[in-house]
């Protein structure tokens, strides 16, 4: 009888020890990362973050067309769609003189490059730290 009581209070504690790690994990503020586009660049050339999750707000400053945004870990060939991180896509297009956003984004450490093949931009850096 022990034993199956030592059992129960084991696999209980498991239990709640799991649940307490979902609820910290998902309680984890949501971080925005706010990016500006001009015709043919974006002004922000080199960002340096901390991990987390990420919605990335998308201005479009006058370019006179849609703008999006597509995020590629560096080691990756960014011409290949199935390398993007679609969560950092832009919802929808962003139209001109107005500002678009992603979904929740998890950024993990390591190096990124974005861009907008709409606009379109040069690769710019994005470092989590």
């Amino acid at each position: 009888m022990k034993k199956v009581l030592s059992i129960l209070v084991t696999a209980l504690a498991f239990s709640f020890s799991a649940n307490a790690q979902d609820k910290m994990m998902k309680h984890q503020p949501v971080k925005k990362n706010a990016l500006e586009q001009t015709t043919g660049e974006f002004t922000q050339k080199s960002i340096t973050v901390s991990e987390g999750t990420y919605i990335f707000d998308i201005a479009n400053n006058n370019v006179g067309k849609d703008v999006g945004l597509v995020l590629v870990k560096k080691e990756k060939d960014a011409s290949k769609p199935e390398n993007h991180i679609q969560t950092a896509y832009a919802t929808s297009a962003v139209k001109n003189n107005t500002v678009g956003h992603s979904k929740e984004t998890k950024l993990e450490k390591g190096e990124y490059v974005y861009f907008c093949p709409l606009n379109p931009t040069p690769q710019d850096s994005l470092i989590v730290e």
